[in-house]
């Protein structure tokens, strides 16, 4: 069975390319979300196996929003990603539970598949 994934980014052309490179390296993409509230939700009514969070969202950060959906230990792995460096984000990303840290540039199925390995 293919890893779910639910990808929440208010950026509508990354979500689209993001889906098309997951998809095209075996991963179900789910489900979409423009911010935070609709991720949360999105991630309640679609139980995928990972959300992919974007950092920077107009309600809520994603840092939040990970601490929320990582409380719960039959919840989703997430990974966060942003157009910057993860380097700038310190301990951040393990403070709010992700399973790690995916630059925009770098996204792929390989490097998403080495944090929830």
């Amino acid at each position: 069975m293919a890893c779910t994934v639910l990808i929440v980014d208010d950026n509508a052309s990354f979500r689209t390319g993001a889906r098309r490179l997951l998809e095209a390296e075996g991963y179900d993409v789910v489900g979409e979300a423009a911010d935070g509230a609709a991720g949360l939700l999105a991630a309640r009514e679609l139980e995928p196996d990972v959300v992919l969070l974007d950092v920077n969202l107009p309600d809520v950060d994603g840092f939040e929003v990970s601490t929320r959906l990582t409380r719960d230990p039959d919840g989703p792995m997430v990974v966060l990603t942003s157009s910057r460096e993860g380097a700038e984000f310190g301990e951040l990303v393990s403070r709010a539970g992700a399973r790690g840290f995916v630059p925009k540039f770098d996204l792929c199925g390989p490097a998403l598949g080495a944090l929830l390995g």
